[in-house]
């Protein structure tokens, strides 16, 4: 669906992950969270789980996304990682397929499918997780995180 621009937010916090497999629910559990606490003004999240195409669809018009995932960088367990959309911009060899597209993939095909209509803004937050298997908990380190972040991002959005 696409919105035009007057309903637009001005910062779109999406997560990405998977809700099966423990410490990768990071960006569906902190949507979650926020949506519990109630949204401040010009604020807007979606639960985009594995689906890299609706990443693409909902940045369209945005000025600001705060895009987050889990990530399994080596870093203790609950390390917010902060990075912007170019820095995560490659796509994958042989090209972008839209029916295994991941999110990192979906910033490439975004800046391409929508022009000048692709969010000036793109910062990317990964909290480094440990436990990514199917059936895995959220580990503490990494729910405490996600609490963190959620506090760090309302207070974002307040100020801008």
């Amino acid at each position: 669906m696409v919105r035009p621009m007057h309903d637009s937010p001005h910062t779109l916090v999406i997560g990405c992950g998977n809700r099966l497999c423990g410490d990768d629910a990071a960006g569906p559990e902190l949507i979650r969270l926020l949506l519990s606490r109630g949204l401040p003004a010009g604020m807007r999240c979606l639960d985009a789980a594995t689906d890299g195409v609706a990443v693409i669809e909902a940045m369209r018009h945005v000025p600001s996304v705060i895009l987050v995932d889990a990530c399994a960088a080596g870093a203790e367990p609950g390390t917010i990682l902060e990075l912007t959309g170019a820095d995560v911009e490659t796509p994958p060899p042989g090209g972008v397929s839209v029916h295994a597209i991941r999110w990192n993939h979906a910033l490439v095909l975004a800046r391409q499918l929508l022009g000048p209509a692709y969010p000036p803004r793109v910062a990317i937050r990964l909290i480094a997780g440990k436990a990514f298997e199917p059936g895995d908990a959220l580990s503490p380190a990494v729910g405490k995180a996600i609490e963190r972040l959620a506090d760090q991002i309302v207070a974002h959005v307040a100020v801008a």
